[in-house]
């Protein structure tokens, strides 16, 4: 065992979802193990459980703390949480059970994270209906984690090889999306976003904006967003020394980054960023939060509660978040 190689702790995600056994397919790859060192942090009989159903005979290992996992490459190690009753887990059914497991599960991770015990967080997905029926009011990872880490300034990067987008805002209505194109929100974007790919091993970044309306807003005439917030912005990133550019219409943007023009771009919404990764990496697509004092990724999808208990999920999300923290967390050491 090469013992320089970084400690992932990977949440098992909501449990009745196909999130466990996403993670049993994912950490039995020997590529995986090759970068990385995971250690699941979640429920043991409920990766026993998803071992059988994908037919893996991959050991589960139960510890309480890091300094108990021996980080065996034939074993999959699990902080056991011990909190999902078997009896009571029912597949693709939203529960306040499932939906504070996944909680806990992260919740568990950010400590040690932010202890140096890890080296970054690696994310299954949870269910945000079941979050909030659990009692945990946030939209979803990036904020809860913002919220755990105590920090204001996230935002989220979906990446998919040398395609990389960054968000003004996510999961909100498309009416207060558009509220939130501010010229101090994009400009910090661009900061995060810079600093993202430089921890990525990009070394002179270069960052192209969206514009929010067809057409970057033609002038003026389908929109004033671009004149009155986005190029200000972009003007106030290049004084300080950004290699940044735009507003460039969204329906180009996209375009011109799979032909090596730039190096992310900075989307004003949700969709505008998710839709072209969705396109060109449904299965690989990785989401990264920016702005955490940790490394955190995460799959770019949801709890596939479609082929939760089959053993059908695919892990290539997981997989590609896993390579991605791995190279994040050598990079910072």
């Amino acid at each position: 065992m090469n013992e320089s190689k970084p400690i992932l702790g990977v949440t098992m995600g909501d449990a009745s979802g196909a999130g466990p056994e996403i993670v049993i397919k994912a950490l039995t790859v020997p590529d995986i193990r090759a970068t990385c060192r995971p250690v699941v942090i979640g429920d043991a009989a409920t990766l026993c459980q998803a071992a059988r159903i994908v037919g893996s005979d991959v050991r589960i290992h139960g510890i309480s703390d890091i300094a108990q996992a021996t980080l065996d490459e034939d074993v999959i190690e699990v902080i056991d949480l011990r909190n999902i009753d078997l009896n009571r887990l029912e597949y693709a059914k939203v529960q306040a059970m499932t939906g504070q497991a996944a909680y806990d599960c992260v919740v568990k991770a950010v400590e040690l994270a932010l202890a140096g015990e890890i080296a970054a967080i690696v994310t299954s997905a949870l269910h945000k209906e079941a979050l909030n029926l659990a009692g945990h009011h946030f939209p979803g990872h990036t904020e809860l984690l913002a919220h755990l880490c105590g920090v204001h300034s996230v935002a989220m990067m979906l990446v998919a090889g040398e395609f990389r987008v960054s968000h003004v805002s996510t999961h909100c209505s498309l009416r207060e999306a558009i509220d939130r194109v501010q010229k101090d929100r994009i400009l910090e974007v661009v900061r995060l976003t810079d600093t993202a790919l430089r921890r990525m091993g990009v070394a002179e970044p270069r960052i192209a904006v969206a514009g929010l309306n067809p057409h970057a807003g033609e002038g003026g005439l389908f929109g004033d967003e671009e004149n009155r917030e986005i190029r200000p912005a972009v003007a106030a990133a290049v004084a300080d020394g950004f290699a940044c550019v735009g507003p460039i219409p969204p329906d180009t943007v996209f375009f011109r980054i799979t032909r090596g023009q730039y190096d992310a771009v900075v989307a004003m919404y949700h969709d505008q960023g998710h839709i072209p990764t969705k396109v060109l990496a449904f299965d690989t697509g990785v989401n990264v939060t920016l702005g955490l004092p940790i490394i955190r990724t995460s799959v770019d999808h949801g709890t596939v509660f479609g082929k939760a208990g089959k053993g059908t999920a695919r892990p290539g999300s997981l997989i590609e978040a896993l390579k991605l923290a791995a190279k994040m967390a050598a990079r910072s050491a």
